[in-house]
């Protein structure tokens, strides 16, 4: 079987997918969902003509020679305005965010007033129809819409939802990511291991990896390379009605890489698993009855590296959003060889208007991967690159 391109097995991963069903959330807890559909204003805001400052709303026919002398009739604060009406030669005084009382256009700052009793002098300042008012509708008006749909809500986005008086929003569920590491080599993190085993990362990091996109991470821990075994954890995994079933390990061309085996007894098809890709080559696709599962493989930066291209597109698709690639070129800052038959992902630091790629690349070295910021993306046969050659990189943050 040949290997397939990085960019055909994305597309038969993400081929159909559907996002899922939405569910209505308390604002409180609405951050970093997805709106599902477009937000329309409830209200006008400011709701009515208010003052943007602390002073004395007047006419403005009244100030438009200096000196002026002024009678105050009332006040006016936020929550409690003026129910009267300014005539000529009246004022009121008027505090930041109240209502503008009718009669009255202008504000006069408080700086430019002598105040004595209830006669005001104003004593400077250049005044004219509208200063310092806040007209209504000045931010928005009722049936505005304001937020679109498939929107990644921050806090921003949050507090103009407040402010439009939405008490609740629609937001698309968090996709179900069951995730399902193999190998009888593995312990958990906080177990000794055996004199041959090693402590599991895969899941773990996969496991962030979804949460920060807005899935759920659904942990069905270790399966020893047992193919009864692993039939009966991806049967626990599939009555949970995952979105997505994610292996690791289990996805290569060994007597003891079982994963494969175990999906032909629950009659998931297999779509290909092998992909021109390094680090990443044994990455495995099956889908059914719109359960799609990624075999990951099971070294740990090929793992999340493979999560980073495949999976991270597929969860936002999920949630009814485009991939941001945010892939861009820049100059290398050190050479590069040429690069062989298989798309190479280079972990790298990105460092001002350069990237340089780590001398070492071996795929079972997280700290490597920790200490990256930056994939260089080299296609199958790249030639070889010399510093200030511009590269196509991959933003790492995850």
């Amino acid at each position: 079987m040949s290997l397939l391109p990085v960019e055909e097995a994305l597309s038969r991963i993400l081929d159909g997918v559907v996002p899922v069903s939405t569910e209505r959330v308390p604002l409180s807890k609405a951050a970093g969902r997805v709106l599902a559909e477009p937000l329309v204003s409830l209200r006008t805001q400011p709701p009515f003509p208010a003052s943007a400052m602390d002073g004395y709303a007047c006419r403005a026919a009244d100030v438009a020679t200096l000196p002026a002398t002024l009678r105050q009739i009332g006040e006016s604060i936020a929550g409690a305005g003026f129910d009267g009406h300014v005539g000529p030669g009246e004022t009121v005084r008027i505090f930041t965010g109240a209502p503008v009382p009718h009669g009255a256009d202008t504000v006069v700052i408080q700086e430019n007033v002598s105040a004595n009793e209830n006669d005001i002098s104003v004593l400077e300042g250049e005044v004219q129809v509208g200063s310092f008012i806040r007209p209504e509708g000045l931010d928005f008006s009722k049936g505005d819409e304001l937020l679109p749909g498939n929107l990644r809500l921050t806090a921003r986005h949050v507090a103009l939802a407040a402010a439009m008086n939405h008490a609740d929003l629609s937001v698309r569920c968090q996709p179900r990511i069951a995730i399902l590491a193999t190998g009888t080599e593995l312990v958990p993190p906080g177990e000794t291991p055996g004199p041959h085993q090693i402590v599991a990362s895969n899941s773990y990091g996969l496991a962030a990896l979804v949460e920060t996109l807005g899935a759920t991470a659904i942990d069905l821990g270790i399966a020893r390379d047992d193919v009864g075994i692993l039939h009966e954890r991806l049967e626990t995994a599939l009555a949970g009605e995952p979105d997505v079933i994610v292996t690791l390990g289990g996805a290569s061309v060994g007597d003891h890489d079982l994963v494969r085996d175990a999906l032909k007894t629950l009659g998931f098809p297999l779509d290909f698993w092998k992909i021109a890709m390094r680090p990443g080559k044994p990455l495995m696709f099956a889908q059914k009855d719109g359960v799609r599962l990624l075999g990951l493989p099971g070294n740990p930066v090929s793992a999340m590296i493979c999560g980073r291209v495949f999976l991270w597109p597929l969860v936002l698709a999920l949630l009814g959003l485009k991939d941001r690639r945010d892939s861009a070129k820049l100059p290398l800052k050190s050479p590069l060889p040429a690069n062989g038959p298989r798309q190479d992902y280079v972990r790298a630091i990105r460092d001002g208007d350069g990237v340089s790629a780590y001398p070492t690349q071996d795929s079972s070295m997280l700290a490597v991967l920790a200490k990256a910021n930056a994939l260089i993306v080299r296609p199958p046969h790249a030639p070889a690159a010399n510093a200030g050659d511009p590269v196509e990189i991959l933003p790492l943050d995850f």
